[in-house]
């Protein structure tokens, strides 16, 4: 299975709309399946974006998890990829280099949105 940032994206959207700090009691995404959204979590987890429990037994499909919350890490990467004119763009950019690195990704967000908060601010 293909790791997927923008579903990446939408799984952190969905535990910080969430009501609570914990993330919801079932987490579905729409237009993923739940194998994808329990595979993308385990890879979430090893990236440190969020925290969460193994759940992956002899017979699944995937490596799989539970989601229990985002981490600091997690929702600095949300907040930097909320803006849906960024997200394309950081996206186009860390895509040209062959793959979507999420280091890369973070990298570019973060430098998009360093140049949005200085146009804002009137800085040069």
């Amino acid at each position: 299975m293909k790791r997927d940032m923008d579903l990446v994206r939408k799984i952190l959207m969905a535990c910080a709309d969430h009501e609570h700090g914990f993330a919801p009691p079932t987490l579905q995404i729409e237009g993923y399946s739940e194998e994808q959204v329990g595979h993308h979590v385990y890879l979430m987890m090893q990236a440190g974006l969020v925290k969460g429990a193994d759940v992956t037994a002899m017979g699944s499909s995937s490596p799989e998890a539970v989601l229990s919350s985002i981490t600091w890490a997690g929702h600095e990467f949300l907040e930097a990829s909320r803006d849906e004119g960024l997200w394309t763009k950081a996206k186009q950019a860390a895509g040209s280099t062959g793959g979507m690195v999420l280091d890369v990704l973070k990298s570019v967000l973060i430098g998009l949105a360093t140049e949005a908060a200085k146009k804002a601010a009137g800085l040069p």
